[in-house]
């Protein structure tokens, strides 16, 4: 009995992607507005990277609470403390991330406030609390974070342009326009979700971000290259069909290489610890965005910006 399920892959599909392009636009257009409004509205939960501070990781009983938790790090009288469940380390114990705020003071008085509130921290946890385990604590300075947050989002936006001038030179201006909008479609679409899910957006949260733009552009590239190539071969045939065409003749490509990807990070997110949780669960959501962003948005804006044939023949 033959278990190659590559076989039950679609070939030679004609879905109507183009005739249903308004519909998906409209989606695209929610999810752009919806996370924009949740943004401003509501925030991200930046971790310590970006807001400083001392985050401690836990692992305590099931028997502990998040309050008791609270208690003991607000007893200390060092800020309000944060206490965020991270997900069962085991059937008996489950992961706690304790978080104080930035401790007031420049340079190095700073820096010694911060290191006297985390040796008061884990001293008051383990003497409240002696069958928990200390599994490890960050520290981050006010200068550290500040610079952070311009390095994080910069890098993004370097990221974006460059991606932008690459298809630039690869294929023509119409594909670069559909390709940025695509991008920060994806980018958008990922800081709303952690606005909405206020997950902890960390450095590795970036990173996820900046890999997303690669992975994403990497789906659009091999459908434009698609395009190119049946616009050379059906010079009669009218541009919506050829955007048609092009997307289901990479369709199997595509869920492959979709699937394939979310397998490994599926996996990452279930058993790859508290560390890696944030970047598989933007990786995850990456991955389906940039999916749909491909096909719904960076092939169909062709058509408005109205790409020309004699283009691709020189």
């Amino acid at each position: 009995m033959s278990l190659a399920l590559v076989k039950f892959l679609p070939t030679g599909s004609k879905v109507p992607f183009i005739r249903i392009r308004f519909i998906a636009l409209a989606i695209s257009a929610f999810f752009i507005v919806f996370s924009m409004i949740e943004f401003a509205t509501v925030g991200i939960n930046f971790g310590i990277d970006f807001r400083g501070g001392i985050q401690t990781e836990v692992e305590a009983p099931n028997t502990t609470s998040i309050e008791e938790l609270r208690t003991a790090a607000n007893a200390l009288d060092l800020g309000e403390a944060r206490v965020q469940g991270a997900g069962a380390a085991d059937d008996s114990h489950t992961t706690y991330l304790i978080s104080l705020p930035l401790q007031a003071g420049e340079g190095l008085e700073g820096e010694a406030a911060q290191n006297a509130a985390r040796i008061s921290l884990e001293e008051a946890l383990q003497t409240s609390f002696p069958d928990i385990e200390l599994r490890g604590t960050t520290v981050i300075g006010g200068a550290v974070s500040g610079e952070l947050i311009i390095t994080g989002f910069t890098a993004i936006g370097v990221a974006l342009f460059l991606m932008l001038v690459y298809i630039w030179f690869r294929f023509e201006w119409q594909y670069s326009v559909g390709a940025i909008v695509a991008l920060t479609h994806d980018v958008i679409a990922t800081v709303g979700m952690f606005s909405l899910t206020q997950m902890t957006f960390d450095l590795a949260t970036v990173a996820a971000i900046l890999t997303i733009v690669g992975y994403s552009m990497n789906d659009t590239v091999v459908v434009y290259d698609r395009i190119r190539e049946n616009l050379r071969k059906y010079k009669r045939m009218p541009l919506a069909e050829v955007l048609n065409l092009s997307i289901n003749d990479t369709l199997s490509r595509t869920i492959l290489t979709s699937v394939t990807t979310l397998v490994a990070l599926i996996s990452l997110y279930l058993i790859g610890g508290t560390a890696l949780k944030g970047f598989a669960f933007a990786m995850i959501w990456g991955v389906l965005i940039g999916t749909f962003s491909s096909i719904f948005v960076a092939a169909p804006i062709l058509l408005f910006t109205n790409v020309q044939r004699e283009s691709n023949e020189s």
